[in-house]
């Protein structure tokens, strides 16, 4: 039992001291850039030494990673769970009001995304890792669509649902990148939800 305790006091210590360090990276890395952070500097906003951050992470990618996964996960909860409620049908115009009031429009993480998007663009391994975490989000998307495929027609300019997706992402991209440089929640809220309305609905007001 001593054993047992012992290796659950442990965990619990590692899974605090990782939360931390993602924490503490946030804000180093939403202050300075990416590409202009050390693994020291992490380590000194989070008060640990370079062997807690290599007990926990690997190197400040894959640290990003974590953080990545985290917020896409956390999107793609947001986009669901909008969606889904309608059952099995699907009230187009009420679930883009859902969706961009759920959505997280944090301006600090949209600095650190756009910074290590710029990183990855320089190096295909992470590249590859980071088109497969932004998949993530477009899968929750498509799935939902699918599910109510027959029920909700979508524009057929969009092709397929797999289409659609797509669309609804990119529009979040256009718009998130809009609101770094302006700052203006709101108008990005709004901005989206006629975005999301045009491409989904052809731009009308209802499904029918």
């Amino acid at each position: 039992m001593a054993v047992h305790g012992t290796t659950k006091r442990v965990t619990k210590r590692r899974v605090r001291t990782r939360a931390n360090l993602l924490d503490a990276a946030f804000m180093v890395f939403a202050a300075k850039g990416f590409g202009r952070v050390s693994i020291e500097e992490v380590c000194e906003a989070a008060g640990y030494s370079r062997g807690a951050f290599y007990s926990n992470f690997d190197s400040l990618d894959e640290l990003f990673f974590a953080l990545y996964r985290e917020r896409a996960d956390l999107i793609a909860d947001q986009v669901a769970g909008a969606l889904a409620l309608d059952g099995p049908d699907l009230d187009v115009p009420a679930a883009v009001d859902r969706v961009t009031e759920a959505l997280l429009l944090d301006r600090d993480w949209l600095l650190v995304k756009t910074d290590f998007l710029v990183h990855a663009a320089r190096d295909p391994a992470v590249a590859r890792t980071l088109l497969e975490h932004r998949a993530r989000l477009r899968g929750a998307i498509a799935d939902r669509l699918a599910r109510a495929r027959g029920r909700a027609a979508l524009p057929a300019v969009l092709g397929d649902i797999e289409g659609a997706a797509h669309a609804v992402v990119a529009a979040y991209d256009g718009v998130t990148t809009q609101l770094l440089l302006d700052k203006d929640v709101e108008h990005a809220r709004a901005w989206l939800k006629q975005l999301l309305t045009a491409l989904l609905t052809d731009g009308s007001d209802s499904t029918g």
